[in-house]
């Protein structure tokens, strides 16, 4: 199989909207969106995620990059975001695809001191690794189905395990002299500073900078990574962050505004329209009588 030249960039596994909640996790089988699409998922990207397929049995091909492979027993696949990547399964499949959202995934990184599902790394799994990861993706499978108290906190304990684990893979693989594209370093560091200073409003220049880079060497890294320029990646996040405040705080959209770093409320609203197609209030509103339904 090889990537097309305009690969599709989604928000979410095997969707094409934009991630759709403010929630930071999803998990669900992988026979459960394989079987939509015949078992076939067309190579796409992420960009604003990352994640782990864990296949517990069956046959999996999976092709990363342009590069193909089989998996016919126990292993884990870690997918990058803007990382270019397609599955074909078998209809005996069984396993769990867990998407963790980049704000969760910075999150860990700073806890951990250490960057997590940053290179598609593959790891076949021994026997006790397997039972391991067989525990905690069962329980995290339940819990997100679930509604029972103290959910949220059962939910963050058991990602930070499999991230963990993942970790210290990664680690290994790294002592092996494994090294990360120069490029995809420099994504990595242009979404961290996205990441902890989208509400300030910075100028691409600004980014471009503090890397130490030029403006369009950083664009052409976003372009070739993720095929959206730098601006594009910074409006997203801030995009993302508006959504939050609409659906889950009852701040107004003047104090989401604000918070945003916008100088007036007209510029957000219109910010907000422009990639989304409706104003913020309308977009609150239609939340709401969804919940209520």
């Amino acid at each position: 199989m090889q990537a097309q030249e305009a690969v599709p960039v989604f928000r979410l596994y095997g969707e094409t909207e934009i991630w759709p909640t403010p929630d930071l996790m999803h998990i669900e089988s992988v026979a459960e969106r394989s079987r939509l699409h015949d078992w076939h998922i067309l190579p796409h990207q992420h960009a604003d995620l990352a994640q782990v397929l864990y296949l517990r049995e069956g046959r999996a091909e999976i092709e990363i990059e342009g590069r193909l492979s089989v998996l016919e027993r126990p292993a884990v696949q870690v997918i990058p975001m803007f990382c270019v990547h397609g599955f074909r399964f078998a209809e005996n499949v069984q396993g769990y695809v867990l998407s963790v959202a980049l704000p969760l995934l910075e999150q860990v990184e700073k806890r951990l001191e250490c960057q997590v599902l940053r290179s598609p790394d593959c790891y076949v799994l021994d026997e006790t690794e397997a039972m391991y990861l067989d525990s905690r993706f069962d329980q995290l499978g339940q819990e997100y189905a679930g509604r029972r108290i103290g959910r949220d906190l059962v939910l963050s304990s058991l990602v930070d395990q499999i991230l963990v684990w993942g970790c210290r893979r990664h680690h290994d693989q790294v002592r092996t002299g494994q090294e990360m594209d120069r490029g995809r370093r420099h994504m990595d560091v242009f979404l961290h500073l996205v990441e902890t200073n989208f509400n300030e409003q910075w100028p691409v220049d600004a980014y471009a900078e503090r890397m130490g880079v030029s403006t369009p060497h950083l664009n052409a890294v976003c372009r070739r990574l993720c095929h959206h320029s730098a601006l594009q990646v910074i409006h997203q996040r801030v995009l993302l962050e508006a959504k939050r405040g609409l659906i889950y705080t009852t701040m107004s959209v003047s104090q989401i505004s604000d918070r945003l770093g916008f100088s007036e409320p007209a510029y957000f609203s219109r910010f907000f329209k422009r990639l989304t197609g409706t104003s913020p209030r309308e977009f609150r509103n239609k939340d709401v009588r969804r919940v209520e339904q």
